[in-house]
Order: C-alpha cells, then sequence, then structure tokens
C-alpha cells in the first residue's frame, strides 16, 4: 500500500485528483475509492483537507438567474408556496441537481428559522441540497425516511439529517434502518427500535420538509430502483404514478395501498400533508406528470425546479390546483 505524508507533494496530487473526481466530475466518494484503492473514510478526509488547506475553493450559486415570470406563473398555477424555477441546462441529471440542490440550500437557509422543524427524506435531489447547504438555524432536524443505496449517491438519509443538524447547531432525530425491508414483520420491528421511534415521534411536530419525487412511468426514481421487476410491475398495475418519500400516488395524487408500502420505513402520506410546507427539488422533464401528482395529492406545496420542467407541468395543469389539507394555511 503507497503511503503518503502529510503535507507533502505525493498527498498534494493525490487531494487535487480526489477532489477534481468528486467536486467536478461527480464522482461518488464510493467510486473513487474503488478507482483510488483507497478506503471511503480515506476519500472522505482528502476532500475535507482539500477544502481547509484552500486547494479546494467552494462558491455556491448556480449559473444564470431564477426565471422570475416562469416561477410566478408556475407559483400560480399550481398555488404553491414557492416556486423557484432556474434557467440551467437539462442535459444532464448531475449537473441538474447540483444546481438545483445549491438553490434549494439558499431557499432553506432563506426561510427556515430556529422555531421550525426541519424533515428530511432520501433523495437524490435532497442530497444535493445538503451538500450544498452552509448556513441554518439552530432549529431541529428529523429524518423522515430510512435509508436506500444509490450509485450514484453515497450519502444516506441519516447523514443528511446530521450534517444539516450540525450546520445549525441544533438537535437531530435520526435512526439507522433501511427504508424498504423484507418483510412486514421487519419493519414492525424495525419501528418499535428507541431511536427509530424516537425519530418517528417528532414527525408530527415538523413545520417544514424537504423531499424529491420519483416517477414510475418512465421509471426515475430510487425507490423504483430498489424493488424487483415483479414489485415494480404489480405497483404500475395498481395505477402508481409517483412516489415521494416512499409513499405511492396515482395520477390524482391519491395514495396507493400496496403490499410494499407496509415494509416501508418512513414518514406516511397523512403526516406529510399535515407538514405546513413541503418543498420537493424535483428534475427532468420526463418527471412533469409525477410532479404534478404530488401537488394535486397535496404532498407537495413548493418546488425548487428548472424551466423546461416548470414549462412541462405548465402544460399538463391546464388550471388545476392541489388539493390543500385543511391545516395548511393557504399560499402567500
Amino acid at each position: 500500500m503507497v503511503r503518503y505524508q502529510a503535507g507533502g507533494p505525493a498527498e498534494l496530487v493525490l487531494m487535487a485528483s480526489v477532489a477534481r473526481r468528486y467536486f467536478i466530475e461527480g464522482t461518488s466518494k464510493i467510486e473513487i475509492a474503488e478507482q483510488t484503492g483507497l478506503s471511503r473514510f480515506k476519500v472522505a478526509r482528502l476532500l475535507d483537507k482539500a477544502r481547509a488547506s484552500g486547494l479546494v475553493r467552494i462558491e455556491i450559486g448556480y449559473p444564470g438567474e431564477i426565471d422570475v415570470e416562469t416561477s410566478s406563473l408556475l407559483q400560480q398555477a399550481l398555488g404553491l408556496w414557492h416556486a423557484l424555477v432556474l434557467d440551467v441546462s437539462d442535459d444532464h441529471p448531475v449537473t441538474l441537481r447540483t444546481h438545483l440542490g445549491a438553490a434549494a440550500a439558499d431557499l432553506l437557509s432563506e426561510i427556515v428559522t430556529e422555531d421550525d422543524v426541519l424533515g428530511m427524506s432520501w433523495a437524490r435531489s435532497v442530497g444535493a441540497a445538503g451538500a450544498a447547504l452552509r448556513r441554518l438555524p439552530a432549529c431541529t432536524v428529523v429524518q423522515l425516511t430510512g435509508a436506500l443505496s444509490s450509485a450514484d449517491g453515497d450519502e444516506t438519509a441519516t447523514e443528511l439529517v446530521r450534517d444539516a443538524a450540525r450546520i445549525g447547531g441544533g438537535p437531530a432525530y435520526f435512526y439507522y434502518a433501511p427504508m424498504i425491508v423484507a418483510t412486514e414483520q421487519i419493519a414492525q420491528a424495525l419501528r418499535q427500535q428507541p431511536e427509530v421511534a424516537r425519530a418517528m415521534a417528532k414527525v408530527d411536530t415538523v413545520t417544514k420538509a424537504v423531499v424529491g419525487v420519483g416517477s414510475w412511468d418512465p421509471p426515475a426514481s430510487t425507490v423504483y430502483d430498489a424493488l424487483d421487476h415483479e414489485e415494480r410491475m404489480s405497483l404500475r398495475q395498481l395505477g402508481v404514478c409517483a412516489e415521494v418519500s416512499g409513499i405511492m400516488l396515482d395520477a390524482d395524487g391519491a395514495p396507493v395501498a400496496a403490499p410494499v408500502s407496509r415494509r416501508i420505513i418512513a414518514v406516511t402520506a397523512e403526516q406529510l400533508r399535515r407538514v405546513p410546507e413541503v418543498i420537493a427539488i424535483p428534475y427532468e422533464t420526463r418527471k412533469a406528470r409525477a410532479v404534478l401528482a404530488a401537488v394535486r395529492g397535496g404532498l407537495v406545496n413548493a418546488l425548487v425546479t428548472h424551466r423546461s420542467l416548470a414549462e412541462a407541468l405548465l402544460n399538463l395543469a391546464d388550471g388545476t390546483q392541489a388539493r390543500q389539507p385543511e391545516t395548511r394555511r393557504d399560499p402567500p
């Protein structure tokens, strides 16, 4: 095994190589570890050192400007609390997630207060927002879903919550459990574990939440990826169009009762609807019907997205208003 002297030229070159792969090429820490023969923890330490030494300097921002006109149109058409539409290129999912994540992080820094309880679900786009987050008040942060592995993302829901709470300095309610387990009995047992029960008990106090939106047809969801072919087809036959935090929805936004739902460790549809403000960070135009279903069903009432998806939503919406749960205030 090659050993590097701390602060030496070989380590400097290694840090630069790892930082380029992670920050510029979008390679995950796990993939970098596999490519270089280093441990994931060594990769993480090199990235931290690269930032601390000034070798890597990060500027929070996104190219182009917020499309104010489209943002306003989308907010009014769907009855949203917030709508941020970015005028960015949509030719690569990783690029989109990075830009939208930065914008969502800025929004959270602006609207979350110390009195809020922030809920965070696992999704690739939420992971991008967590990675870009630099400022947050000392609010309580709560995990809303268990963990899912992802080929192009190496942070879990647990790490997202812990990192966000560390930035703000507030308490964190998290647990180590997968989002989807093999049987309903395992799910029931996990929900009774002290750390899981402790976090779940805080879900009803959440005032702001950030989530992703998955599409079932065409498939574009980490939950879809985690299921086998038979389960995917069964859910499609039941009319599943979208997925939000493990909650299956039909085209009208109504939750779909399915056997797999009993094996999921996550917030329920009823709980998410009671959260006053739920911010989704959807990307890719093909998810338009899924995003509209999430809004129609009252699970999402704020969006951070890009212009081509916003325009697709406007074309589909045709004046349709989202269902407004009684416990939520009307949008400003």
